[in-house]
């Protein structure tokens, strides 16, 4: 994703293991609720793996009939690895658990290991908490991800209109 900096703009990457079913869910339910405010000019998207197993490939099949069930199209996401690179471009680098979190703190610069957020710590419920990764459990796995996207995303999205719109 090529992202333009422009007066305001705020740009988030959403980092996972593999990119192919927490990340990318935390992209599509983002951009759509930023989307549905009226924000997608303002707010830059994208998500990433820390690992590069599935690099080109689309979200996991589960994740996106989970994700669609629930009106998330994720059809337009393909995987791809973090990079320091990603680290200038990017206002919020969102783990979506504490592991994602410690391997991002480590290959951020430095000066810019703020950038790096737990997903959950943005909520009031879920504090200190990590998504779970739903890949090798059972289908129900795939709902408590978006339960838990969802309410982050929210709350997200809220924090960024307080602090940086």
């Amino acid at each position: 994703m090529t992202l333009i900096r422009e007066k305001n703009l705020v740009n988030v990457l959403f980092v996972c293991t593999g990119n192919i079913c927490r990340s990318p869910t935390a992209e599509g339910v983002f951009r759509k609720l930023v989307d549905d405010a009226g924000l997608g000019p303002r707010i830059g998207i994208d998500s990433a793996g820390t690992g590069a197993w599935h690099i080109g490939e689309a979200p996991d099949p589960r994740t996106v009939e989970a994700a669609l069930a629930r009106d998330f199209d994720l059809g337009a996401i393909r995987a791809r690895k973090v990079s320091t690179d990603d680290f200038p471009d990017f206002d919020y680098v969102v783990a979506m658990d504490k592991t994602n979190q410690g391997e991002l703190r480590g290959i951020a610069p430095n000066d810019m290991r703020a950038k790096v957020h737990l997903f959950l710590d943005f909520t009031e419920t879920h504090k200190g908490e990590g998504v779970p990764d739903p890949y090798y459990g059972g289908e129900g796995g795939f709902e408590q991800v978006l339960d838990l996207v969802e309410d982050g995303a929210r709350s997200l999205l809220a924090h960024i209109q307080n602090t940086d719109l």
